[in-house]
């Protein structure tokens, strides 16, 4: 292909003029050798002719400046890319052997470059033509090639003498047409060609060892050294082909017609300069001035992408040299032709208006351009295929935009049926790149379905572990359900852990209730228990024995199964029990046996437990005919009463029991719940004369109201109850429960209740009140005597004087001793006792205790009384009297007052006593 990549020579509308054709990117200067011989150096540029051994320099501003390096003639250069070091090979006296000069191009010598070093390019004595030229980037190496067939080996500093040496590296018999080294990490290897072989030297070691790599050779300016992106090859460009050579084998070569004249690499590209007639090599190298001007081809090969970037004709081409970003072409006319590389874009919109969309993209890799560029190209291929119909090569290019092109944009071009398959491959891949949503999943699972292709789909879905999943998992197996494939749904469902979905399909659509039992028993408590409450119902329903069996083990000890047996190694969970009551609601016989086993396998069992299964063994008992069965129930009824378990649920299991007129279990209730008022109602109502004294006799102590009822109860009772009644009568005599006359007044409710029942009960009354009141006479007058005698010595106290006689100190029991303290209540003090513990100067302090607590009563009676006053009065004129009662409620109003008459007898007459004491010495002074 002609001018895709290059544009331009000075012929064409691309040309540029060199003022605004040459773009310099490098400080660089392009060298124009006088080894080309020009027949009239001077057409370069209108230059003088005389100039002959002198190097000459063309820098960006083309203004042509040179130095006289040689007397005669230069023949060779070269310039080191990555120093500013040049190399030259030249003459100085005719008949004398070449010299090799280094120059350092940035020092100067008198206005030139300073040449650092000057030495034989020979090293014998033989006399013989130097035919190439090439340097390390190192500076340690340098090799000259004969045209005798040998090679010089300079190795060390180039610029120094001191420092480097020279010697043989090759000999042969053909001339040496090439030389070119290549660095591989440490290893430093030299390629030489001559006209008839290919050969590479290792010259980092020591013995330097030589490979043959091929018996073709080729013509001088032949060959090339290819950059990293051919991987450092060498090249060289015969007659029939171009070959490419590793240090150790030779490598791919292109079939490029034409005898060739210039082989150069540049950018990736392979320059070669040819002509279609046959001319020996030999011939070329030996005589270029005895040939005949004639058309030359220029091509520009892209090795990577297999195509012609730049094709035109040349006359008579003299070099071809690579500076400043482009080629120039030197023809013998004098004239350079530039060639500049078109930009990316230009190159890639001229492959797309020829549907070179192969070439595009293998050229876009070349470049290296992003994803995003190669994915446009892609996408302009595909729909280039897509119009052309064919649809197959389309998907592929598509299939190469994923993760960049929206899905969506393919997905509409092939949802016609007929591109289905298509359609497949596509989303296959899409999958397969973990760049699919729910969408793509749910479109291919119903492409698959459409083709019946179930290979596929199980190719699709079975993968090896959770990490090679490339879709969503639960709309995979919603449209696999939709679609009847139960057994692929139910296969992900499995393999990812969805139970949800697997139970949902097993119990609804293949009614397998054997199966999800199963499964479920393989489950993690967690799952096995969030299952159970969801589908437990449908499974009781179906499968009760085998669903109780999976319950009780949930709720006691559960441990998943694995292939039918348990992992004993697994710590055991257990479910909350009570809350799979409601599974067995149409199931009362599994529930029974359900409960029965938690109760006694699980003790300490929700309460719930133990109150569903008193009911259930209520209404078995209530609706069982059988007597045998009935009796069993009731045990059973009664022993789990008595089990324990309902002393914070009482009232519950009391209304079970009313509920089902279970009356042993009732009783047995009240008298837990000491409801003995309860229990008393229900003998009194179905007039159980013995057990209402039994309840009286076991519970009167606790409630001795029982006995008053049980006095009312018999009182109203026409029937002779005489007996009852004396038993009654008799304890609440030995109790005082109540007055006679309230007795007098219930009995005579009875007609059959005659005087001889109470006459024993009225004469043992009146006596014990006869004794009350002949003991409360005697106290009376006791009380009053010392009433009197009390009197008297307050009499005595105010009217005669107070003789004072006690000897020793009340406090110390010391004798007393001036300053004393006496009190009229016959203590006597040290006074330094008596400041010591007195409170008070006017009390004693013997006595003080005592009298505080008599005034405090005393204190505490008359706040009662005015209390009880005012609250009289206010529930009088209160609107509200719930309010003022609850008020003096929280005052204390209704507590039991503590009276002064409390006490008892024997400390009477000291307290008052203490009493009057008090009241004199509130109204005496203390004696000294």
């Amino acid at each position: 292909m002609k001018s895709v990549c290059w544009r331009g020579q000075c012929r064409v509308p691309l040309s540029f003029s060199w003022s605004s054709r040459v773009v310099l990117s490098t400080g660089r200067e392009v060298h124009f050798l006088t080894c080309y011989q020009l027949s009239n150096p001077g057409r370069l540029l209108d230059y003088p002719a005389h100039m002959e051994g002198q190097i000459w320099f063309l820098p960006r501003s083309l203004q042509l400046t040179g130095f006289q390096a040689y007397k005669l003639r230069v023949t060779h250069l070269y310039q080191l890319k990555q120093h500013n070091i040049l190399a030259s090979v030249g003459e100085d006296e005719e008949g004398i052997n070449p010299l090799v000069k280094i120059w350092n191009l940035e020092k100067r010598d008198g206005g030139n470059p300073l040449c650092t070093r000057i030495f034989p390019a020979i090293p014998g004595t033989e006399p013989t033509v130097v035919s190439c030229l090439t340097v390390h980037e190192n500076l340690n190496f340098m090799a000259i090639g004969f045209t005798d067939g040998s090679v010089t080996l300079n190795k060390g500093d180039i610029t120094r003498d001191r420092h480097s040496k020279t010697q043989i590296l090759h000999k042969g018999n053909y001339p040496v047409t090439g030389l070119a080294f290549r660095q591989a990490g440490k290893t430093t290897h030299l390629f030489v060609v001559t006209t008839e072989n290919v050969q590479s030297y290792i010259v980092s070691g020591k013995d330097y060892p030589r490979v043959e790599l091929d018996t073709h050779g080729c013509g001088l300016r032949c060959s090339a050294l290819s950059d990293p992106s051919q991987d450092l090859q060498f090249i060289v460009a015969g007659d029939e082909c171009v070959y490419l050579y590793q240090p150790d084998e030779r490598g791919p070569c292109f079939a490029f017609e034409g005898h060739k004249l210039i082989a150069h690499w540049f950018r990736g590209y392979l320059v070669i300069v040819s002509r279609d007639r046959k001319v020996s090599p030999k011939s070329e190298f030996t005589s270029r001035d005895s040939q005949s001007s004639d058309k030359q081809i220029l091509n520009i090969y892209d090795l990577c992408n297999k195509f012609i970037a730049y094709s035109a004709v040349f006359e008579d081409v003299v070099d071809v040299l690579a500076e400043w970003g482009s080629l120039y072409v030197l023809t013998r006319d004098g004239r350079v032709h530039a060639l500049q590389e078109k930009d990316t874009q230009t190159k890639l919109e001229m492959l797309f208006k020829k549907n070179l969309f192969e070439m595009a993209i293998n050229l876009a890799k070349s470049q290296h351009l992003d994803s995003d560029g190669l994915a446009q190209i892609f996408m302009q291929y595909g729909d280039h295929l897509y119009s052309k119909g064919n649809h197959d090569g389309a998907v592929q290019q598509y299939i190469r935009t994923i993760g960049k092109l929206e899905p969506s944009y393919v997905i509409r071009k092939f949802l016609d049926a007929q591109r289905i398959h298509n359609l497949t491959a596509y989303l296959q891949t899409l999958h397969r790149q973990s760049l699919a949503n729910a969408d793509h999943t749910t479109l291919l699972l119903n492409c698959y379905t459409k083709l019946k292709d179930s290979s596929k789909l199980e190719e699709f879905i079975k993968t090896k572990s959770e990490s090679e999943v490339h879709f969503d998992v639960e709309t995979a197996i919603k449209v696999l359900r939709q679609a009847g494939y139960y057994s692929h749904a139910l296969y992900l469902a499995e393999n990812h852990a969805h139970h949800e979905w697997y139970l949902k399909i097993q119990l609804e659509d293949i009614k397998n209730y054997q199966e999800a039992l199963r499964y479920i028993g393989k489950l993690p408590f967690e799952q096995a228990e969030s299952n159970m409450k969801r589908y437990g119902k449908i499974l009781m329903h179906h499968i009760p024995e085998q669903t109780t069996q999976l319950l009780k083990g949930l709720c006691t000890d559960y441990r998943p199964s694995l292939e039918g047996r348990s992992d004993r190694e697994a710590p055991g969970c257990r479910a909350n029990s009570e809350e799979f009551i409601p599974i067995f609601a149409n199931n009362p016989r599994e529930l029974k046996a359900f409960l029965e086993h938690m109760s006694e396998v699980q003790p300490d069992s929700p309460q719930g437990i133990y109150d569903t299964l008193l009911e259930l063994r209520l209404q078995n008992w209530a609706h069982e005919k059988d007597p045998q069965v009935k009796e069993k129930l009731h045990a059973e009824a009664i022993s789990l009463l008595k089990s324990g378990r309902f002393c914070d649920v009482f009232d519950k299991a009391l209304v079970l029991c009313q509920m089902h007129d279970f009356q042993d279990g009732v009783l047995y209730l009240y008298e837990q719940g000491k409801l003995f008022q309860q229990i008393m109602h229900y003998h009194m109502q179905h007039e159980q004369y013995r057990q209402v004294i039994t309840v009286c006799e076991r519970h009167g102590e606790q409630d001795p109201s029982l006995w008053e009822q049980a006095l009312s109860y018999f009182a109203r009772k026409e029937e002779d109850c005489k007996e009852y009644v004396a038993a009654v009568l008799k304890h609440i005599e030995n109790k005082n429960l109540m007055p006679p006359l309230l007795v007098v007044q219930t009995l005579a409710h009875n007609s059959t209740a005659t005087l001889s029942v109470i006459r024993d009960y009225l004469v043992q009354k009146l006596q014990k009140q006869s004794q009350q009141i002949a003991q409360d006479e005697l106290r009376v007058r006791r009380y009053r005597e010392e009433t009197t005698r009390i009197r008297q010595e307050i009499q005595e106290l105010k009217a005669s004087p107070k003789i004072f006689q006690k000897t020793k100190c009340s406090i110390c029991n010391s004798a007393l001793e001036l300053p004393s303290v006496h009190f009229l209540c016959g203590h006597s003090f040290h006074q330094h006792c008596f400041e010591s513990y007195s409170e008070s100067d006017a009390d004693c302090p013997t006595c003080l205790p005592e009298n505080r607590k008599v005034m405090d009563m005393i204190r505490a009676q008359e706040q009662k009384r005015d209390l009880h006053d005012q609250f009289q009065h206010q529930l009088k004129c209160s609107n509200d009297s719930f309010s003022v009662i609850a008020d003096y409620f929280g005052r204390g109003v209704f507590n039991k007052l503590t009276l002064l008459t409390d006490p008892p007898t024997a400390r009477l007459t000291s307290s008052l006593e203490a009493g009057l004491q008090r009241d004199l010495l509130m109204h005496s002074r203390r004696g000294t």
